[in-house]
């Protein structure tokens, strides 16, 4: 079996799949597509915690589906703008996986992780699959992944 390790930019998924398609993004079934003939070797979700109850039961039940939750405090700068972002944080814990896997599955539309991508495939040769809302997928992260693999309604959740 494929030994892969799966990164989730939790608050890129959550803003994409809710500006493109006013739904959320379905885990369960990103986990079971992804993770399907495959050994998990890492799976985190990344996120920002600001400490609510309904934030907890989140990460809880990413908990629950199998995904490590690495949370980084919510930072709110006197002029109203807010900081929280995983980038490097990502990056490293990629970097630091990629001797014991054989692929990288990446859920996040940023592009600033296209340097990323190109690099794990250049040095490690390691195929970065990325997931993501296409038309909020950075242009240089769907040409530096080994594959894009868009968001569409099978990973999302049903309105309620």
């Amino acid at each position: 079996m494929e030994r892969v390790a799966i990164l989730v930019d939790v608050q890129n998924v959550y803003y994409t799949t809710r500006q493109a398609f006013g739904r959320h993004f379905d885990y369960r079934a990103f986990w079971r597509r992804a993770t399907a003939g495959r050994e998990v070797v890492a799976a985190f979700a990344y996120a920002v915690d600001r400490g609510d109850a309904q934030q907890r039961r989140f990460q809880e039940i990413l908990r629950g589906i199998g995904f490590t939750v690495k949370l980084k405090p919510f930072i709110q700068r006197r002029d109203g703008s807010a900081k929280g972002d995983w980038d490097v944080g990502i990056t490293l814990d990629a970097v630091e996986l990629a001797p014991g896997i054989e692929r990288l599955v990446l859920v996040s539309g940023d592009g600033d992780f296209a340097l990323l991508a190109e690099r794990l495939r250049e040095r490690f040769a390691i195929p970065v699959e990325v997931y993501g809302v296409k038309a909020l997928t950075a242009e240089a992260l769907r040409c530096s992944a080994s594959a894009f693999i868009a968001i569409d309604e099978s990973l999302l959740l049903t309105p309620s």
